[in-house]
């Protein structure tokens, strides 16, 4: 149902409690005084990619830092309280269809919310964030979750292009927030040049369709497209793949994978632990969206299954990304020492998992996307908290920093073990469900070569995984000094392992909760 501007405002609660969080931030950001003078130079956590020595003009101080976390935390717990009101709902088109409130959007909305709230806690101890400032950090962070919900929320390619325009440019800040490191810097300005050219790609390709159907509507499109005959046929093919350029820089699949690894070794810890989550995420709900929406009719003889258009191929066009996708991810992660580059590529590799479920057109595949990326979403976040945690604590994001762990942080040590089982898809952790969910679906619709892609895949991960087992458990241990324990990330970390093992024994609520987010695709 299609709802007026005025009546569209009762449904969009989240993102106008994130705007009033937004603008309340910056607010109190302004209050005079409230900035100290920085202590000296080497206060801050140094690593080798460092700048020369700048003069610091002032830092948050330590009672205003904690008000501003603890109003961003505020502001998404609200957020996230009014959209699980909301669900379930019939489903409303907004702002003249620009946007739409479903069980799917509902879906991410969570998600977002939950995983920006999980990395501003993450921040509170993080070296890498106590000495940036605090104001723009947490604005930023609101900002882009109020992004990430419009994106999966688009109907509309202008409001798709214009979201994900938002989402990306907040990214390039957040990845080269460490303004005295090199890393940092390279990784924001590569990050930026990634993304413009995809950007202005993606805007052409929208300006094709446009040209072919007369529209921007996603159900307007579909039905001019219907119409089209063959000759159109390239013309429309051709801004699919232009289209896929603006999705697949968002998401990092292959061949727009290229900016993933070295942001992810610049940023700050914790924002790459929220890129490898949140904005991936919106990527694959606009990109459900739009290639199921706009490009695909639903099939009256089989309720659940989806029909490309006649003159489009683009199913198969993603299950070779698929397969390429994870393939190259895995093997280029067999060579990292560092673990961030590491989990970067993973990452890459288990894009290629979740695109097996988008290539199959079914309810099922769409179903086993959702419900891993939940899943991912827990086993990645632990595992880069424990980064985060060895970081802190022993300065080496290198494997070789974890030698002899076990020895010395017992606890993160197994934790670690979880996580990393769990990315490969051992039983019985939440990871293997999920993965035996995308299977099921490919296997279902008879994609058995992409299976068995899928399926070594899964066996070469185990390798550079194993690696890092291998030098924590198996390793001789230099020093055997007990570390100093971190209350709030052992908390975190045993919230987080504790889910892995849940889902992957009692997976049931999770599984009905991405059933019932499918109602948009029925």
């Amino acid at each position: 149902m299609e709802l007026s501007n005025f009546q569209s405002l009762a449904y969009f609660y989240p993102e106008l409690i994130l705007s009033g969080f937004l603008v309340l931030l910056f607010l109190v950001d302004l209050i005079p005084g409230s900035r100290a003078v920085l202590g000296p130079r080497s206060e801050i956590p140094r690593s080798n990619g460092d700048l020369p020595d700048r003069p610091y003009h002032g830092r948050r101080t330590a009672n205003n830092s904690s008000l501003l976390a603890g109003l961003t935390l505020v502001g998404l717990g609200l957020a996230l309280l009014s959209v699980v009101r909301m669900f379930p709902t019939e489903g409303y088109w907004l702002f003249h269809k620009m946007v739409a409130v479903d069980n799917f959007a509902l879906f991410f909305k969570v998600i977002f919310a939950l995983s920006t709230f999980l990395i501003v806690v993450i921040s509170l101890r993080s070296r890498e964030i106590i000495p940036v400032e605090q104001g723009e950090y947490y604005s930023l962070l609101l900002a882009i979750t109020l992004a990430m919900m419009l994106f999966a929320s688009a109907t509309n390619l202008l409001m798709v292009y214009m979201a994900l325009e938002m989402v990306s440019v907040i990214s390039y800040v957040l990845s080269g927030y460490l303004k005295t490191t090199r890393k940092s810097s390279e990784a924001a300005l590569k990050y930026c040049i990634y993304g413009g050219v995809a950007s202005g790609v993606m805007i052409y390709g929208i300006s094709l369709i446009y040209g072919l159907t007369g529209t921007l509507s996603f159900t307007e499109v579909q039905a001019a497209l219907a119409q089209q005959d063959r000759p159109q046929a390239l013309a429309v093919s051709v801004a699919v793949i232009l289209m896929l350029a603006g999705f697949g820089y968002k998401i990092a699949s292959v061949p727009f994978h290229m900016w993933a690894p070295d942001v992810y070794e610049g940023a700050p810890t914790p924002i790459t632990a929220f890129f490898s989550i949140g904005p991936k995420a919106a990527g694959f709900a606009a990109m459900i969206r739009f290639f199921y929406e706009a490009l695909s009719l639903p099939s009256s003889e089989h309720p659940g299954t989806w029909t490309a258009l006649s003159h489009l191929e683009w199913p198969m066009l993603m299950a070779i990304i698929s397969a390429v996708t994870m393939t190259l991810g895995n093997l280029v992660a067999l060579v990292q020492n560092n673990l961030k580059r590491l989990l970067a590529y993973s990452s890459i590799a288990h894009v290629g998992y979740i695109l097996m479920g988008f290539s199959v057109l079914t309810n099922e595949g769409i179903r086993a996307m959702l419900f891993y990326l939940v899943v991912y979403l827990i086993m990645n976040l632990g595992a880069f908290l424990v980064v985060i945690y060895v970081s802190n604590q022993l300065g080496s994001e290198e494997i070789s920093g974890y030698t002899g762990l076990a020895w010395r942080m017992p606890y993160l040590a197994c934790a670690m073990g979880v996580f990393l089982f769990s990315l490969t898809g051992i039983p019985p952790l939440a990871g293997f469900v999920g993965k035996f969910f995308l299977f099921a679906a490919v296997i279902e619709e008879k994609l058995y070569w992409l299976a068995v892609i899928g399926l070594l895949n899964s066996v070469v991960s185990l390798y550079y995984y194993a690696r890092i087992i291998k030098a924590m458990f198996l390793d001789e241990a230099t020093e055997r000094t007990q570390v100093p324990r971190q209350p709030l990330y052992d908390g975190l970390i045993g919230v987080l392992m504790a889910l892995t093992v849940l889902f992957g024994v009692y997976w049931s609520p999770l599984f009905r909760w991405a059933d019932h987010s499918l109602s948009f695709l029925r």
